[in-house]
């Protein structure tokens, strides 16, 4: 089986534009979550009223700004979301040193970019015209922009990549559904290079009223949008909703090794799964987490043992960060694991950005790829106090502060409404 490696990041978070920023951020302590309630009076009447919003302004300061960020005709032609894909994977791009302009290299090229809603504005704003106006209220564009698998077709024709141009919806598993796919059609040479990841901007008041109304998101943080996020610890009452793009550059290890391309991690293992349970609630005892995890290593060929971190997909919510420790713990102090809770070393990024939905795999996939590269844990944030019950969070959540670690492989979870699992296994070479 041929062998697949990252060779290139791109990241548009709530901490900033671009890997190097976000990165700093996140290890800095700094939070991307803010209160949205100022952005209208649809906003300031929800039950929450916070978010993890890409920060605007101008582009040399690391925040979004579309006339600086993108090329005349892209805002119009392209949803926020495919905006975000679209500048992520230019910086992946770049990153990688890959912009082939032979023939050969083209087809070899593909792109699979995910997204869990896509753009709901486009579909409330052209809804209210076409009441109001009928047929000639509806932009020509209307369906491209709506359409998820555009934001790979536009990467796909700015760059002229013909290799596979591919789309996930899997909810909130899609960016490490995207990765993992991805992975496996360079496995099986349908492409050499594939550029893959997910991408979401969706805070809208629709959203955010749908997301409340099942009782999923926090309500108890609008004064304080910091505190909000809150992964393993026993006073978590929901996610923050967030929006960004995470952009990873998968590629052959033998095509990698002959172009001397610089190589983060190799892609081991990838493990799926299904809960079987409940459309929006997890298993409580974590088996659909337990089985992604089981496959993703099996894959990989690793033993628990062999696994120094995991990048938890712990959202913040009472029983989602309960059902994922239970998993994390079942998998890794087994016979061929850990010795004992403390050694495992298990954090949830979503503390500093909130919950990107159809992004998050992708970008929290990147933090694990870093953390190998860089031999560092990114940090907990808010975790005050694990638990509830306190006895069983015993791990080792970084918490507030990164600490260094020499680390050699490492798991990246996302787990998504309608039971959808998804494990990725990233080994330093």
């Amino acid at each position: 089986m041929r062998r697949v490696v990252v060779t290139g990041l791109g990241l548009v978070t709530p901490l900033g534009i671009g890997v190097r920023r976000t990165w700093k951020g996140l290890l800095d302590g700094k939070f991307g979550i803010v209160s949205i309630k100022d952005k209208g009076p649809q906003f300031a009447n929800l039950p929450s009223q916070i978010a993890g919003l890409v920060p605007e302004g101008r582009k040399e300061d690391g925040k979004w700004n579309a006339k600086e960020c993108l090329r005349p005709g892209d805002e119009r032609r392209m949803a926020r979301f495919a905006q975000y894909a679209m500048v992520a994977s230019e910086e992946a791009l770049k990153d990688a040193e890959w912009m082939p302009s032979q023939e050969e290299d083209l087809q070899a090229t593909g792109v699979y970019m995910g997204s869990g809603i896509g753009s709901l504005d486009d579909v409330y704003e052209t809804t209210i015209s076409f009441e109001k106006g009928g047929y000639r209220k509806v932009s020509p564009l209307f369906v491209p922009r709506l359409l998820i698998n555009l934001a790979a077709g536009h990467v796909s024709m700015r760059f002229g990549f013909k290799g596979p141009n591919h789309a996930a919806t899997t909810a909130c598993t899609t960016g490490a559904h995207s990765i993992g796919d991805a992975a496996r059609l360079i496995q099986f040479g349908d492409a050499d290079v594939m550029i893959a990841g997910g991408a979401e901007s969706c805070i809208h008041p629709l959203a955010i009223a749908g997301f409340a109304r099942a009782r999923s998101l926090a309500t108890d943080w609008n004064e304080n949008p910091e505190e909000s996020s809150r992964p393993f610890d026993r006073d978590r009452a929901g996610f923050v909703i967030g929006e960004g793009a995470g952009v990873a550059v998968l590629e052959e290890l033998e095509h990698a090794k002959a172009r001397s391309a610089n190589i983060y991690a190799e892609v081991s293992g990838y493990g799926l799964s299904s809960d079987a349970y409940h459309m929006t609630a997890p298993r409580e005892d974590g088996q659909g987490p337990l089985l992604a995890m089981k496959h993703a290593l099996r894959h990989a060929g690793l033993k628990p043992g062999a696994v120094d971190y995991i990048n938890a997909h712990a959202t913040s919510t009472p029983l989602g960060d309960a059902a994922e420790n239970r998993a994390i713990k079942e998998l890794l102090l087994g016979e061929d694991g850990k010795q004992k809770a403390s050694e495992i070393n298990v954090s949830s990024t979503k503390g500093a950005i909130g919950h990107l939905l159809g992004a998050a795999g992708s970008v929290e996939a990147i933090f694990t790829v870093l953390a190998l590269y860089h031999n560092t844990l990114p940090p907990t944030l808010n975790l005050d106090n694990p638990g509830d019950p306190p006895e069983t969070f015993d791990c080792n959540y970084v918490p507030h502060i990164a600490q260094q670690k020499d680390l050699h492989v490492a798991l990246s979870n996302s787990f998504g409404f309608g039971g959808t699992n998804a494990s990725l296994c990233f080994s330093k070479m």
